[in-house]
């Protein structure tokens, strides 16, 4: 009777809202675990439906979180997916974002908003850990690899770093380490170099008798650690990263990144190797899977995950802490080396019942493993929202408070609600970034014409190209086998038209 008597009092009702209000802000911020695959198809995990390899890590991810059928990252390659999500930016948008070289300048200018940048004004301590790949320092031939190297992730949002500068296959092969490479001898400084070789080492091309893994295509320059790169480099041998170890050795920065901010709330972007080439698990992981070094990548980058939740557990942080993992592109099996990915597939399909992958126009290209886990909030489940990693600077302003000023994040949408499993639904159209541009709109996806080829004959990848623009209904048609652009004419000419204006309007953003 006294709860009724008092909402009947207007002035009652207000306090129960304003209280309501002040207990949403007072709630605190989770931290945030970003877990950044690389070179992992939809079908790579359990979860997604792998048989021949086991991820009870990621899995577990999948049963305690919230799982999505239709996430994407931007593109179908890494440097841009990178790019997209750090900036909210289409990478398409601006030049110098394809796949760099080890030496290049850093492509994010120092100043603007990103993922971190963000974070870090409403009070995170943010980190990087593992592959960088969106450049350092000032570029080709200014960059000394033997001083402090900047701007790089520090510059732009990041309070720590421990990164690869590149990849695993691309010289320089060393950690970074803040501004600094680690373990560098001064008496032997590092010297790179993509324009012309640097003769003070051994090349694969020259020298395959110096070969632990050889080279099924390009990747035949600098030896290090018995294995070819692409690239050039001498020095700072003391320096040098082991492949085997590499996993290992982000684990272990990631997890001291955590314990060391336990009392905080903190970021963490860690963004493994596994399981880009060159694929080279450490000797335990060896023979886990009967799908040679990529299917025990796998293994190796599901333990990696297990580290990072057995040490949320520990530290009594898992409940407030929201983890995502997803990958920054689809899959590719031969991309350089012989390591018999390709003859020990066995019926495992890498992009899972998608067509194409790495490079592809097609959704095995950037429909990608995607799970959010935060206990406290999002209940477990499955969701089929359109959502993408470029929406995380729009998604995150959300969950903080915060407002972009309206030249920041210029693509990036908020899907917060469906990332939480609030909203069943996410974004209404997304543009899917490969050889050429394809448009998603619900249940329809448009591929622009292209002029490349159909087939990459290195990597043996479906490219989805046409010299016609390509119409499918994926509602019924996932591995986009029937081109229904003929029966659709209309459809083809709105999406193709809503595609140029989002191309030439410069933002996408609402």
């Amino acid at each position: 009777m006294l709860l009724k008597t008092r909402l009947a009092n207007p002035l009652w009702c207000v306090m129960l809202f304003l209280a309501a209000g002040l207990n949403l802000c007072a709630a605190p911020l989770p931290n945030i675990v970003f877990i950044y695959a690389d070179d992992l198809g939809y079908g790579d995990v359990g979860c997604y439906g792998a048989t021949k390899v086991m991820t009870p890590n990621i899995d577990r991810l999948a049963r305690e979180g919230l799982r999505f059928t239709d996430a994407h990252c931007t593109s179908a390659t890494c440097t841009p997916s990178r790019y997209g999500l750090l900036t909210g930016e289409y990478p398409w948008r601006k030049k110098g974002t394809g796949v760099l070289p080890g030496d290049a300048a850093l492509i994010i200018k120092p100043g603007r908003a990103t993922l971190p940048s963000l974070l870090q004004k409403s009070g995170y301590t943010t980190a990087v850990v593992g592959k960088w790949h969106l450049g350092l320092g000032p570029g080709p031939g200014l960059t000394d690899w033997n001083a402090s190297i900047e701007p790089g992730p520090l510059e732009i949002g990041f309070d720590y770093c421990f990164v690869m500068p590149a990849t695993g296959d691309r010289v320089p092969c060393v950690y970074v380490e803040n501004h600094l490479v680690v373990g560098l001898d001064p008496k032997d400084p590092i010297r790179v170099s993509f324009a012309q070789p640097l003769r003070d080492e051994p090349t694969g091309q020259d020298h395959p008798e110096l070969l632990r893994v050889h080279s099924s295509h390009g990747h035949d320059m600098t030896i290090v650690n018995g294995i070819s790169r692409i690239g050039y480099m001498t020095g700072g041998k003391s320096a040098r990263w082991k492949d085997e170890d590499m996993a290992d050795d982000f684990a272990r920065k990631a997890v001291q990144f955590i314990e060391r901010n336990q009392d905080k709330t903190f970021f963490l972007y860690f963004a493994t190797h596994d399981i880009h080439v060159p694929r080279v698990p450490h000797p335990r992981f060896a023979g886990r899977t009967d799908m040679g070094p990529r299917g025990d990548a796998v293994a190796q980058l599901d333990w990696c995950t297990g580290e990072i939740l057995k040490t949320l557990d520990r530290l009594k942080l898992a409940g407030n802490t929201l983890v995502i993992f997803t990958s920054d592109n689809g899959p590719v099996v031969d991309d350089g080396y012989q390591d018999d990915a390709v003859a020990k597939l066995d019926g495992h399909k890498p992009a899972g019942p998608l067509r194409g992958g790495k490079y592809s126009n097609f959704e095995g290209g950037t429909r990608v493993p995607f799970i959010v886990r935060w206990p406290a909030k999002v209940k477990p489940g499955l969701s089929d929202a359109l959502v993408c990693q470029i929406d995380f600077l729009m998604s995150f302003a959300a969950l903080t408070g915060q407002k972009l000023a309206d030249t920041d994040a210029p693509d990036s949408c908020n899907v917060l609600p469906a990332m939480l499993g609030e909203a069943k639904t996410g974004r209404d159209y997304l543009v899917e970034h490969a050889s050429a541009l394809s448009l998603r709109q619900g249940q329809w996806k448009y591929i622009e014409p292209g002029t490349g080829p159909k087939v990459n004959r290195v990597t043996n990848t479906e490219m989805g190209n046409d010299s016609a623009g390509q119409l499918y209904n994926l509602a019924d048609d996932l591995g986009e086998t029937k081109n229904r652009a003929s029966e659709h004419p209309e459809r083809v000419k709105e999406m193709s038209t809503l595609l140029l204006k989002l191309r030439e309007q410069g933002r996408s953003r609402p």
